[in-house]
């Protein structure tokens, strides 16, 4: 796709209840992929395309953390390796087997036991490969469908979940609107590329903007883009509260206090791009936005200002202007370090 396509289809969305996406698509899918591709966190079930074993995680995943999901997915796979085991098995002891594994709402076992026997009933054990047809097991509805036509044969629609609607709500500034993130997600998802980038997305809501958001910590790859990271408004539709202004500000006083715990000191230019990436020394988010910032801290007695003597490219001094040595003043330029 050409910028000019990005533009363009970032601009159809624009019809009233869905906003514009960035206009360097590509820009925004590679850095999430290669993000993703670089580290993620390593599920069983992202290790094969079996639409089987897909089906079983998705099953059990819903309403379940994946704590309880990851050693009964591998127990269940291992006691019933193939949808002709599970349709052989006795539904008494697939409920059963549910139940001893606190995976709760035991309708989900009987559901899939008869999933696995229309398969081989109807399907002569071969799994269906669209959403569509996949809606046609039993107890599986739309979102399980799409997700195992993704994950299984790369051929599935943008995965609509709670952490996606995180991601796109507080990066996309979308509203909170069923249609609307349906819309936003199927433009942003690149063409035939629904395994990894429903998988990357789904990552991104869980490890790097969960309901407290670990935008810095986990790397996340769209912060250039990000409207929350932008405004300081980490809202979303599960994230009822609206935090103040306060509370924005207090998110990068924590920000800076991070970061200075990495280094034993560092200049403001150098600090701020590592607090904003939007930061520009004389722009609105620059020098006099963080030397607040700093001084509030500074208050507070959690860092220490120095102004120091720049140094230049000359004699490791700069060399100064006209007017600093008519009033002899100096260059001079602020570092800042964590009170200890």
């Amino acid at each position: 796709m050409t910028d000019a396509d990005a533009t363009a289809a970032a601009g159809a969305l624009d019809d009233g209840d869905a906003p514009e996406l960035p206009a360097d698509l590509d820009a925004v899918r590679e850095a999430l992929v290669d993000w993703y591709e670089a580290d993620h966190r390593e599920f069983s079930w992202r290790r094969t395309e079996d639409p089987y074993e897909i089906l079983v995680s998705e099953v059990m995943s819903q309403q379940t953390q994946l704590d309880r999901v990851v050693p009964a997915w591998e127990d269940f796979v291992a006691e019933w390796p193939t949808t002709a085991a599970l349709a052989r098995a006795d539904r008494g002891d697939v409920v059963a087997f549910w139940s001893d594994h606190s995976l709760g709402y035991n309708n989900r076992a009987k559901y899939l036991h008869e999933a696995a026997g229309q398969i081989e009933d109807d399907y002569d054990g071969a799994f269906p490969e669209t959403p569509e047809e996949l809606q046609e097991l039993m107890g599986v509805g739309p979102y399980t469908a799409n997700a195992v036509a993704s994950f299984a044969f790369n051929n599935g629609d943008a995965v609509v979940d709670t952490n996606v609607k995180r991601v796109l709500h507080r990066a996309f500034a979308v509203p909170d609107d069923d249609a609307a993130f349906g819309r936003v997600a199927s433009r942003a998802m690149p063409d035939g590329e629904s395994r990894v980038w429903n998988n990357a997305i789904m990552e991104l809501g869980g490890v790097a903007c969960g309901t407290t958001p670990r935008c810095d910590e986990a790397g996340c790859p769209w912060r250039g883009w990000c409207h929350a990271y932008e405004t300081g408004d980490f809202t979303a539709p599960d994230v009822p509260e609206q935090p103040s202004f306060e509370g924005s500000r207090r998110q990068f006083r924590g920000r800076v206090i991070r970061i200075l715990g990495e280094y034993d000191e560092l200049a403001l230019d150098e600090l701020g791009p590592r607090v904003r990436v939007d930061y520009s020394p004389n722009g609105e988010h620059g020098r006099e936005w963080l030397r607040g910032l700093i001084d509030d801290l500074a208050d507070d007695g959690l860092v220490a200002v120095e102004e120091r003597a720049a140094e230049g490219e000359r004699g490791g001094e700069k060399r100064a202007t006209d007017e600093e040595r008519a009033t002899g003043d100096r260059p001079s330029e602020v570092v800042v370090s964590l009170r200890r």
